[in-house]
C-alpha cells in the first residue's frame, strides 16, 4: 500500500506565500527508496503541468512560470518534498499534486488546492 499525502494548500492574496508538503509512505519505498519527487498543478480547463521536481541526488528543475519564486526541497530520510511558494500570483491558482516516481512508476497524491486572489 502506497500513501502520498499533501498538505499546506489554502487561500492567499497576491504576493503572499504558501508552503506545500508531501509525504510518501509504503512498503515499496521502504524496499527501493524513491527516485523522483515533484509537484504538478492543474487549473480548471488546463492540462496538468510540472511545477518543480527533485531527484534523489537533489538536482532540481522548475517550470518556467515559477522560476525564481518557488523552491522545492526534499528529505530523503523522511521521504518528504516541500514546495515553498513565494510571490504568488492569481495564475498560480490550481490544484497541486505531489508525484513520486520509482522505477518508472508514478504515484500521485489526491491534491491540495491553492487559491490566489488579486
Amino acid at each position: 500500500q502506497v500513501h502520498i499525502v499533501e498538505s499546506g494548500g489554502g487561500s492567499v492574496q497576491t504576493g503572499g506565500s504558501l508552503r506545500l508538503s508531501c509525504a510518501a509512505s509504503g512498503i515499496v519505498f521502504n524496499l527501493y527508496g524513491i527516485d523522483n519527487m515533484a509537484w504538478y498543478r492543474q487549473a480548471p480547463g488546463k492540462q496538468r503541468e510540472l511545477v518543480a521536481g527533485v531527484n534523489k541526488e537533489g538536482i532540481t528543475n522548475y517550470g518556467d512560470s515559477v522560476k525564481g519564486r518557488f523552491t522545492i526541497s526534499r528529505d530523503n530520510a523522511k521521504r518528504t518534498a516541500d514546495l515553498q511558494m513565494n510571490d504568488l500570483k492569481p495564475e498560480d491558482t490550481a490544484a497541486y499534486y505531489c508525484n513520486v516516481g520509482l522505477r518508472g512508476v508514478d504515484y500521485w497524491g489526491q491534491g491540495t488546492q491553492v487559491t490566489v486572489s488579486a
